[in-house]
């Protein structure tokens, strides 16, 4: 299946989409797609199976995000826990994120055509040396895109994220480059992999968040719901949302960076797109 199923929502489900539309819409959603072992066991198939029917659900996820107005979308697609997993699965995981990478690039049309732009999220040198190159390509390839920002977390965990957030600061103090002063909640919050989303989504029944954006979420609504990710609906979506509806975060007041702050920042953007360049061209 292709990243974005075009043909997933019905007349009836535009208008509720519609409906839903009049009240406040979370304009970043992250999702912990949980269940897809349990959904291979219940259908009686091998784990490989059930990780693609959650691609599937992936894709039907992102149309109904676009036809939404959502702008950013977050999903848990492989903790560095999971290297723990027995090595047919690892390995599996790792040759769905290959096809499904590939794939991407042979429709990097449509998908700048849908202006998605591809983040990935988490410790990329955790991962095999061709799937680096193939992540880095489709970051490169969707980065002018402008309409929803996919970004997915792959080898990540939220300890993680923060240790190297922390490493870089630590590294621009002693390049003199960044005054400690300069450091504060804001600034560390730039330094890290994920924005803050309004809404999180944990399926499958489970109400943990498994080392999970924990840094970013002190105000971000939670919903959780017994559905197996490969069954999640655009019915359970509306219903995540009509719960945001009622239960609003307060809207956040963004403070503004000093120069040297600033600075730092751009510079940490230019080294991590450096990083991407070279992962490419090795």
């Amino acid at each position: 299946m292709s990243w974005i199923n075009e043909n997933c929502v019905s007349f009836f489900q535009l208008f509720c989409i519609k409906v839903v539309k009049t009240g406040r819409v979370p304009q970043h959603i992250a999702f912990i797609m949980d269940g897809n072992r349990r959904y291979a066991k219940k259908q009686s198939v091998n784990c490989s199976a059930g990780h693609s029917k959650g691609f599937d659900k992936l894709s039907e996820t992102l149309k109904w995000c676009l036809d939404l107005g959502v702008s950013e979308v977050t999903v848990y697609a492989f903790s560095i826990e999971n290297f723990k997993r027995s090595t047919e699965e690892v390995t599996a995981l790792f040759d769905l994120a290959r096809d499904k990478f590939n794939r991407l690039l042979d429709e990097i049309d449509q998908i700048n055509e849908w202006g998605v732009r591809l983040h990935i999220a988490g410790n990329l040198s955790l991962l095999p040396e061709d799937l680096q190159v193939l992540v880095s390509k489709a970051m490169v390839a969707t980065r002018k895109n402008n309409k929803l920002r996919l970004n997915i977390a792959y080898a990540y965990t939220a300890r993680d994220e923060i240790t190297r957030g922390a490493s870089d600061l630590i590294k621009s103090v002693k390049a003199n480059e960044l005054n400690p002063l300069d450091i504060n909640e804001d600034l560390v919050s730039q330094t890290l992999d994920l924005g803050t989303p309004e809404l999180l989504i944990r399926t499958s029944g489970e109400v943990r968040l498994s080392d999970f954006m924990l840094w970013q979420i002190s105000n971000t609504v939670l919903y959780f719901t017994d559905v197996l990710w490969p069954e999640f609906s655009i019915w359970n979506l509306l219903a995540a949302i009509i719960h945001f509806q009622r239960h609003p975060p307060l809207l956040k007041k963004t403070e503004e960076f000093t120069p040297s702050q600033q600075e730092f920042l751009k510079k940490l953007e230019s080294k991590r797109w450096q990083e991407l360049q070279r992962i490419i061209k090795t």
